[in-house]
Order: structure tokens, then sequence, then C-alpha cells
């Protein structure tokens, strides 16, 4: 019913999962569980519920974050977080565009699980401490000290962006047609000296295993990809303006960090089990 709180708040909800996991999947299961329970409670002993919900959304997320760690450490090559396709308004979010990026995501998962927390509950989504204290079982003294040893850990690893959207939107054309020429003084021109590139098939799809370093590198594996027939578009992916290829072999997302008009990182997801959500937008929120 469009009355429940769980409804109204649905898409907060799975914002939070999604970046305290990296994976929409994973997202949607903790909202499963979390609506489980949910459907249990006496909602007349519910003072606040969108702050009873997001507990306990972030208390499953830290259930679930032991798991998904046993499974990553038996994953192929790199792993990298799960795209989502995004309506174009939720760039006009910056704050929210920037915590949700593929870049931002893949910062967190170098954080431990409280940590994460507190980092997305406090800085992200402006929660006061001793709400924080609450979701994660600690107390509002330690969350302070969590969230200040979180953020200068972010702070130290975030890749720096200050980029407008017109220039972000002309970088990304300049490679989307330095891909289809597939010509290696094209590649370069677009990308930094000291550009990487972080690859995750998941061991389901040709993709390099470890991160491919500075421009001549990676504009020959580029230029060598066979991308015969392939279709590339670009598209907004996590509140960022990036690239899908569409070929018979596959599909592929592909997210760029951009400094000074040129492309400093490079993140190509090709693991199918990650592609399913480029065709339908999802709603994020905070």
């Amino acid at each position: 019913m469009t009355g429940d709180p769980f409804v109204a708040h649905r898409s907060l909800l799975f914002t939070v999962a999604y970046e305290m996991l990296g994976s929409a999947a994973d997202a949607e299961d903790v909202l499963q569980e979390t609506w489980l329970r949910w459907a249990d409670v006496d909602r007349s002993q519910v003072r606040d519920p969108r702050a009873y919900l997001v507990r306990a959304v972030t208390r499953q997320a830290l259930n679930r974050i032991r798991t998904l760690s046993r499974r990553r450490e038996d994953y192929v090559g790199e792993w990298l977080p799960e795209p989502l396709l995004t309506h174009p308004d939720v760039a006009d979010d910056v704050e929210l565009a920037e915590t949700v990026s593929l870049a931002m995501l893949t910062v967190l998962e170098t954080l431990g699980p409280v940590e994460r927390a507190v980092f997305v509950l406090r800085d992200v989504f402006d929660l006061p401490y001793d709400e924080v204290a609450e979701a994660v079982g600690k107390t509002a003294a330690a969350v302070r000290q969590i969230a200040r040893r979180a953020r200068n850990h972010v702070a130290a690893r975030q890749p720096r962006v200050s980029v407008s959207r017109s220039e972000h939107q002309a970088v990304v054309a300049r490679f989307v047609s330095a891909l289809n020429t597939g010509r290696i003084q094209d590649l370069l021109e677009v990308m930094a000296p000291d550009v990487v590139l972080i690859a995750d098939g998941g061991g389901l799809t040709a993709a390099a295993l470890t991160p491919l370093r500075g421009a001549e590198r990676v504009a020959t594996m580029l230029a060598g990809t066979d991308r015969t027939g392939a279709e590339t578009t670009a598209v907004w992916l996590n509140g960022s303006l990036a690239i899908r290829i569409a070929s018979g072999s596959g599909r592929a997302a592909v997210s760029l960090v951009i400094r000074d008009g040129r492309i400093t990182r490079i993140y190509a997801i090709s693991n199918p089990q990650k592609l399913t959500r480029l065709d339908t937008p999802t709603d994020l929120s905070r």
C-alpha cells in the first residue's frame, strides 16, 4: 500500500544498502529481509519509521558484508561494484552522484564494515551521530572517532574530480570516438599519461586480472580489442555520464574519472552477472 513507510522510503533504503554493499542484487536481498521484519513490527511503537528502517537496513547490510567478504576472497581478478543505469537528474545532486560513483564505491570497499556503515550514514546521508551509533551498535563517542578515521581514509584515496558536466561529456564523447576508430593515437590524446584501467570480468569474460597502468599500455590494449559489430552508447551510470558497449560477445559498462580534460582512471565491467541493471534506470535518493 502506498501509505506504507517502507514503500515511501524504498529508494532511500536501496541507496543505503547499495552504498554499503556495492551490489544491487545484494541490496535487493537486504531490502527483502528488511521488509519481512518490518511486516512483523508493531508500527504503533515506531516513533520515526524512516530512521527505524534505515537502522534495520544497515544491520542487515552489515550481516551480509561478512558473507560477501568471504565470497570476494575467491573472486577472479579485480572486483568492481555493480553499475546501475540512473536517471540524468541524479547528477543534479552533486554529493549523491559523487558518493554512488564507481570510483567512490571502489574506495569504500577498502573500509572495514563498521567504518563503511558509519561513513555512509553520517557523511552521505547526514544522520545524527546517535542514530548512526544505534544502527551499528556503538556509542556516539566511538562513532565520532570511527567517522573521523573513515573520512580521512576516503579523502586519501578518493580520486580528485573537479570537472564540469559539459567538460565530462566532451571527454566521454572523445573517448567513444577514439574507441570507434581504434587508433592508438586518438586514445592517447584523451588519456592522461598515468591513466589506470581496472577491469572486472569475474573470470567469466576476458579481462585484465590486474590494473593496467600507463597510457601506452592502456591504449594498446583498447586498440587491440575486437569490437566488430559493437554498439557504443553514452549513458548515465551511477550518476555520471559513462559508456555502455554491446556486441555479439556480450556487454560492458565503462566509467571514467576525468581531470584537466583527460581520463585518469577507467573502470570497465564485463562480468555479465553485474550487468543486469543497464536497461532500466534505478531510483536513487538521499
